[in-house]
């Protein structure tokens, strides 16, 4: 299987080709030339194995230059006991009858994108050996928020690597930045930048296209690939945990081998409900996707009217993962709805001119025909949490409670009884502001003490990573400009 470009499709790269480069030189994205296909006999069977068997079996699928025993290898050390905190990796939990939870947050930096980031660095090494790479590799991030500890983590002291990572100054909870300026290992770097996530992914976009910069690197040994989900190393791990959260809840008789469900995501830089996409059209029994945003609703007003407009007020919220305006993932949507890198490269091309585009009558259809959508703002979000920890004594984040509150709305619109299951992306441990206030505490605690607090107030144990973040050496303070990030990436590869 080949991998090609959203913007030039007759440039066809292995997966491990497409894996360390991350982004297509065109600026475009990597994506398979088509989706493996399963059967519901393979379901059944994957239901009776550990999530790292199930993860090595569907990534084989993708990854043709690997081999399946390989693949289990970096599978158990990536979902292993040392990395997460239950062998179940991602359980699903009922919280109301049809209403369940995937929890994608029991990985080493307490959000979801461990799901993938703890796989990438694998993947990355391997396929580095494979295409014969020696020079080091630098990772470069832009994070809104989960992204940047998790990819710090993931690739830590790994041979042959260094990752050097951008977050939006005042853009992340106070939890979120303090894992990431904290952490430790001799390769890597963390930097701020002055504006919102959209300028630091802009930015990181404008570096790997800027072909001076790249020489350069290179004569010093280096070269750039990316740990965002515009690397396809990352989306491929996500589609593990749509597949295996079928399989969780044929395990507990909630379904019956071929029934339909429905997921419903909180999105941002839509890679998460993208593999949810991958996952339905390889053949698993799926209804809706339902994409939830926050008042950074541009993935909304898309899905509804088919016009992409990011020209509009841009607002941190409390679930900041998902202040994106840019979602470079739906990139990809674009290009399987359309089979057309050409009308891709247009689109984007608008985008970048004007700030938005409108898809064609077909892709409108086909995108409202696979995707439900709706948002909710932070005071909907607070409700949702308070209302679920006092009737139904579950304990969510502000990102799941979005996703919460938005299939409750979904439900009231279509009524809809598919049974249904919430991504949900990170502890309520890293945003406990917010999940403080949602529960009526105004007097909190300053610094990481606050989490003690939280965990007071519930009753429930704060993860073990964010509960050792107390008096860890801060290392990482610089700040800085989009228009100097590139200064940061070469004085970072000296």
């Amino acid at each position: 299987m080949y991998y090609v470009s959203t913007r030039n499709a007759s440039l066809k790269f292995s997966a491990s080709e497409a894996i360390v480069q991350g982004l297509s030189r065109d600026g475009g994205l990597f994506l398979p030339e088509s989706i493996p296909q399963i059967t519901m006999a393979q379901v059944e069977q994957l239901a009776k194995l550990p999530y790292p068997q199930r993860a090595a079996k569907i990534m084989k699928l993708y990854l043709e230059d690997f081999f399946e025993e390989e693949l289990l290898g970096f599978a158990e050390k990536a979902y292993g006991p040392v990395k997460f905190d239950t062998p179940a990796a991602a359980p699903v939990v009922e919280v109301e009858p049809g209403n369940h939870v995937l929890e994608l947050w029991h990985g080493p930096t307490c959000a979801f994108k461990d799901m993938a980031l703890q796989m990438l660095p694998y993947l990355l090494t391997a396929s580095l050996k494979k295409t014969g790479e020696e020079k080091t590799v630098c990772i470069l991030v832009a994070t809104s928020g989960d992204t940047g500890k998790a990819a710090l983590e993931g690739f830590r002291d790994v041979e042959h690597t260094k990752i050097l990572v951008f977050y939006p100054d005042g853009g992340v909870s106070d939890i979120q930045k303090l894992q990431m300026v904290t952490q430790e290992g001799a390769n890597v770097g963390v930097c701020a930048v002055e504006g919102n996530f959209d300028d630091a992914q802009t930015g990181v976009k404008r570096i790997f296209s800027d072909a001076e910069l790249r020489e350069q690197l290179e004569k010093n040994g280096y070269f750039l690939s990316s740990a965002n989900s515009i690397n396809w190393g990352r989306v491929l791990p996500q589609i593990v945990y749509y597949i295996s959260a079928y399989c969780d809840l044929l395990n507990a008789g909630a379904v019956k081998a071929g029934e339909k469900i429905n997921f419903c995501v909180p999105t941002g830089n839509f890679g998460n409900i993208l593999a949810g996409y991958y996952a339905k059209h390889m053949g698993l029994p799926v209804g809706k996707l339902i994409c939830a945003s926050n008042e950074n609703n541009v993935l909304t007003d898309f899905i509804r009217t088919g016009t992409y407009d990011r020209n509009r007020p841009f607002y941190q919220t409390a679930s900041p993962s998902m202040d994106i305006l840019i979602s470079s993932n739906l990139e990809r949507l674009l290009y399987l709805l359309s089979g057309s890198d050409e009308e891709v490269r247009g689109y984007m091309e608008s985008l970048n001119k004007t700030g938005k585009y409108t898809v064609s009558e077909k892709i409108r259809k086909a995108v409202a025909e696979e995707f439900a959508c709706g948002y909710a703002d932070d005071a909907m979000g607070a409700k949702t949490i308070q209302a679920i920890f006092t009737q139904k004594d579950y304990l969510m984040d502000t990102h799941t409670a979005v996703a919460y509150t938005v299939l409750k709305q979904y439900r009231a619109e279509t009524a809809d009884e598919t049974p249904t299951v919430v991504d949900s992306t990170a502890s309520p441990f890293k945003f406990c502001t917010s999940v403080l206030s949602a529960l009526g505490e105004t007097e909190q605690e300053k610094g990481t003490a606050i989490i003690g607090q939280l965990s007071s107030r519930t009753g429930r144990p704060a993860p073990k990573p964010l509960a050792e973040l107390a008096g860890k050496t801060v290392r990482f303070e610089q700040v800085v400009s989009k228009e100097n990030m590139k200064r940061v990436v070469t004085e970072f590869l000296r």
